[in-house]
């Protein structure tokens, strides 16, 4: 387990906000949320800062610095990512533009799919071939600086390098690269080095993708590191797609790992606040923010984890934690389609000038100035801090959008963008849960993001859940995650065999290589643990299941794909098993937060009427800040907080544990 620092400070990228959190010495969690900016890395010392003076701390005495950023999102959402080329194969230059046969829409004529990162314009042909058995056709060398002066005369910013089987016998894709390197004065991405696995396009994308976001990532955290040195705070930790931390250095030689860096922070933070209040049972995660709402799925502590994702139509291949994202946020925007139905996003309002409640020139209805009308929210709070709240502009925006809509005021409006927004995330948990052969009923709802505690008790009942968890810090449990997170690296190569022709010998050495790989990018290799793990799959079938190898047992392995294979679809089979790819991770744990939490004060502060089971009713308001730990209410009430407002409906009751975690449960079900 590696040495945790005393004082440190994980800050977290959201569309809307950045959020801070700062764990010091004494275990006080002191927590800033501030607007994002569009150079990302002036929020976030901005932010550091407002922490700091928060504690009363000096940045210099910062010990530990981790961060997650959307750099790598915002650039392919966005379609502002490096100038890349690509060097392939002769004869599979359109690998990238022929895809997979699968459509996005099955019965829409006019489904399109994104534009390749790389044009065929910019996409290189090199006389090379190798097949799953060898070389037969090595690279000539001449022929690849001849072909870097045709990469210099485009103006790329990055190159990626994907040939055939390279992830079988990469020896020409070395070549290649090793003299790219030599010759031109930009990133270069080899497929063998990002992604060692078979099938030919998500390989060959997720290459480009990093190649495409390398240059972003690379200056970002250039200019983020000298911002912070001239404060005295120490160079960021960045937090990875798969759930783990790594160097800053280390994520810029592999910048496609963090592709969802953000959201697998707020994944961890929930397991680390949620697993021991709900006696280790699942969790299905809940991250509402201001433009968008993540769920995960939690089970037996991990978070479930996937090597099949897509960001923008561009597959991705790297491990990542497996989140569903759906566009409805605090900030999503309100409007009435053709057909005269209420819709709710995917179009935000963003931070500026934000939902019309915030004051700053918005007048478009979004759900934050739902929650305003409905009553969950103030009209004395303060959102992301220091935002004084304007009620009038709120129930404006929402008069506009009843009269498009055809309803009786700004309240039936409300009403109707809070049952579609609900029903837009509860189709997100339904698709990690029921759509997986899980039951949401033995899972525990975690609820966090500005706006997530506001909406989790009506979508727990909704889903006859229980039991929501709502973090102390759950407004921004992002940030808080990045404090909590391991340092995790993986790697993994395909080794197609049958598993009854697998030989031990030669499936130890491929995992001796991967170990040695993990092993060389963790900082503390002494302290580290490693796991292994295979996918495997029945013969004929296109997909595979993971399954843990703590050594190489055909008959072991055959077992654990075989119940692994039923828990996830249901049945086995007597058919042969293969071996698909051999995977190794390397993990270094940390110590857990030791967070101090008293509460103090009188946590009553008064009633207003909120909208609950068809009517407005009194409700009780609490300063969340004041209850002390075992401090019980029932609902209906209002939890005010500095981030984030909890909502308890009527029927729940909650309790506070001894870190100011709240615990909602629900009462007899009708």
């Amino acid at each position: 387990m590696a040495e945790t620092p005393a004082t440190r400070v994980g800050v977290d990228v959201g569309g809307t906000f950045t959020d801070v959190v700062l764990h010091t010495a004494d275990g006080d969690l002191v927590t800033a949320k501030v607007p994002s900016t569009a150079d990302q890395s002036v929020g976030v010392v901005r932010g550091i800062e407002e922490v700091c003076e928060r504690a009363g701390v000096d940045p210099a005495d910062v010990e530990a610095f981790a961060h997650a950023m959307t750099v790598s999102t915002n650039a392919l959402l966005e379609g502002d990512g490096a100038r890349s080329a690509l060097v392939t194969t002769a004869g599979f230059r359109d690998v990238l533009e022929l895809r997979r046969q699968d459509r996005p829409s099955l019965y829409d004529l006019d489904a399109s799919k994104p534009d390749p990162l790389v044009p065929r314009r910019r996409r290189f042909e090199v006389d090379e071939r190798v097949t799953v058995d060898g070389i037969e056709t090595p690279v000539d060398e001449s022929e690849v600086r001849a072909l870097a002066d045709g990469i210099r005369d485009c103006d790329a910013e990055s190159v990626a390098v994907s040939l055939l089987h390279a992830y079988r016998h990469p020896e020409n894709e070395r070549t290649v690269a090793s003299i790219l390197r030599e010759e031109l004065d930009v990133p270069v991405s080899a497929s063998h080095e990002v992604l060692a696995e078979f099938r030919e396009y998500e390989r060959t994308s997720t290459t480009a993708v990093d190649a495409y976001v390398t240059p972003a990532i690379d200056a970002y955290l250039g200019r983020l590191e000298d911002e912070v040195a001239e404060r005295g705070v120490p160079t960021p930790r960045v937090m990875q797609s798969n759930g783990g931390i790594a160097a800053a250095e280390t994520v810029r030689e592999h910048a496609v790992t963090t592709a969802l860096s953000g959201p697998a922070a707020g994944v961890v933070g929930a397991i680390d606040t949620a697993t021991d209040v709900t006696e280790n049972a699942g969790l299905v995660t809940f991250d509402m923010g201001g433009t968008s709402s993540d769920v995960s799925l939690v089970r037996d502590g991990e978070a479930e984890r996937t090597t099949d994702a897509a960001i923008a139509g561009h597959p991705i291949g790297v491990p990542m934690v497996d989140v569903t994202t759906v566009g409805a946020g605090g900030g999503s925007v309100a409007w009435v389609d053709e057909g005269g139905a209420l819709r709710v996003g995917p179009r935000s309002a963003g931070a500026e000038p934000g939902p019309a409640c915030y004051g700053k020139g918005g007048t478009e209805p979004t759900v934050t100035d739902v929650n305003v009308v409905l009553g969950y929210i103030g009209p004395d709070a303060s959102l992301g801090g220091d935002l004084e709240l304007d009620v009038e502009a709120a129930h404006d925006a929402l008069a506009r959008l009843a009269d498009d809509a055809d309803l009786d005021g700004p309240r039936a409006a409300a009403r109707g963008v809070y049952r579609v927004a609900n029903a837009n995330m509860t189709r997100a948990i339904r698709r990690v849960t029921v759509e997986r052969g899980h039951d949401p009923r033995n899972f525990a709802l975690v609820a966090f993001g500005g706006a997530g505690p506001m909406h989790a008790g009506a979508l727990a009942a909704d889903l006859d859940v229980d039991t929501v968890v709502v973090p102390r810090a759950c407004g921004v449990l992002s940030a808080y995650g990045l404090l909590a997170a391991d340092e995790k690296h993986d790697a993994a190569r395909t080794h197609q065999v049958a598993l009854d022709d697998a030989d031990p010998a030669t499936i130890e050495a491929a995992y001796d290589d991967l170990i040695e790989e993990v092993l060389s990018d963790v900082a503390d290799p002494e302290v580290a643990t490693v796991t292994r793990a295979v996918d495997c799959r029945y013969a004929g079938q296109s997909f595979e299941q993971t399954v843990s190898v703590p050594e190489f047992d055909p008959a072991a392995v055959a077992e654990r794909f075989h119940a692994a294979h039923e828990d996830a679809h249901g049945y086995r089979l007597d058919d042969p098993v293969e071996v698909v790819t051999l995977r190794a991770s390397a993990t270094v744990e940390r110590d857990p937060l030791d967070v101090a939490y008293a509460g103090a004060g009188d946590p009553v502060t008064g009633t207003r009427e909120a909208f609950f089971d068809g009517d407005y009713r009194e409700t009780t308001v609490y300063d969340r800040a004041a209850l002390t730990p075992a401090a019980e209410f029932g609902g209906p009430a209002v939890l005010d907080g500095r981030e984030s407002t909890v909502v308890v409906p009527p029927g729940w009751t909650g309790r506070v544990t001894s870190d100011g975690t709240v615990v909602l449960e629900r009462g007899e079900r009708e």
